[in-house]
């Protein structure tokens, strides 16, 4: 229903241009290149795909760090260049580094404060209620405990639930995670992604959850979109693409997913050969074909497969389902 999206992505692009000493052009670096989606009000998506798959650049450019080589965001239905400082204030941002995300020489209330006076939100009681509300909501009690503290004398996971706060402080309507778990230890893991999903549900947010671990995804989203080397090759429900993936590169990364038993400790699943292909000279027709064993010759190394729909809301970017 086009009333219930959020955040609509229209074909496209992010390159970067590649100079050799500052000046002599050698190409450009197609990070996102032609990638077309939907994220409803309340709807938790995730982006999974290996490391350089260009996630985070897709994920940049959604939040408007990066401006487009080509396409369109719309959000609301309005485009994404003629919103700006609204637009920030409605998308909230959680970063992979905790750390490094939150300046060393502000305190947490300071840190909190920030978003609110450079987006003019309340008066000076409503801005402190508020900074008490989301040190609450996400679990950084008592308060009086945390406020006056600086980054550096909190735990990676108590950063983590700062950033969460922070992003949230403005009651945006889009929320995008970029691996918010991959640098905690893993004990901490499983309660950043229940403090995530319950913050979500709580304020019905769209998510953009950005993570190249399959196996935390089935707890999260409602929709998983697997990107390999700049595109979207699979969309789908959650458990829909978990039974029944259809993309080869797809069915390699659950492959990936570490089996629990131990019985099945010594024993290797295959993995596609090769590596991923240089962003800088893609091969032609189908990215994944030099790596898969299924490939049409003739076909999947000379033409760009279209989307195609097997089953109803699962698409997929391959030639074998023509």
């Amino acid at each position: 229903m086009e009333d219930q999206v959020l955040l609509r992505v229209k074909d496209l692009h992010k390159w970067f241009e590649l100079r050799k000493w500052g000046f002599i052009h050698i190409g450009f670096v197609r990070a996102v290149d032609g990638v077309d989606f939907d994220i409803h009000y309340g709807e938790a998506v995730t982006f999974v795909g290996e490391s350089g798959c260009g996630k985070s650049t897709l994920a940049r450019t959604i939040l408007g760090l990066y401006q487009p080589t080509k396409g369109e965001i719309l959000f609301e239905g309005k485009r994404l260049q003629r919103l700006g400082r609204w637009y920030r204030s409605q998308v909230g941002y959680v970063q992979q580094d905790p750390y490094g995300a939150l300046p060393p020489f502000m305190n947490v209330r300071r840190i909190l404060l920030e978003p609110m006076l450079v987006n003019r939100w309340g008066n000076r009681s409503e801005r402190e209620k508020r900074i008490r509300e989301v040190l609450e909501e996400v679990k950084l009690t008592p308060v009086e405990d945390f406020i006056g503290k600086f980054p550096h004398m909190l735990s990676g996971g108590q950063q983590q639930r700062l950033v969460i706060a922070r992003s949230i402080v403005l009651n945006p309507k889009l929320l995008v995670a970029d691996e918010p778990v991959s640098m905690l230890d893993a004990s901490v893991r499983v309660e950043i992604l229940q403090l995530l999903q319950g913050v979500q549900r709580a304020h019905n947010l769209g998510v953009a959850y950005i993570t190249h671990d399959l196996s935390t995804v089935r707890y999260f989203s409602e929709r998983i979109f697997v990107m390999y080397a700049a595109k979207l090759v699979e969309k789908a429900p959650v458990a829909e693409l978990i039974r029944n993936p259809l993309h080869p590169y797809t069915q390699a990364l659950l492959d990936a997913i570490p089996d629990p038993d131990p019985e099945n400790a010594h024993k290797f699943k295959e993995v596609p050969p090769g590596e991923p292909p240089s962003l800088l000279r893609p091969p032609p027709g189908c990215r994944f074909h030099p790596r898969c064993k299924h490939r049409i010759e003739g076909l999947c190394d000379r033409e760009v497969p279209r989307e195609f729909e097997p089953a109803p809301g699962h698409y997929v970017s391959c030639w074998l389902y023509r």
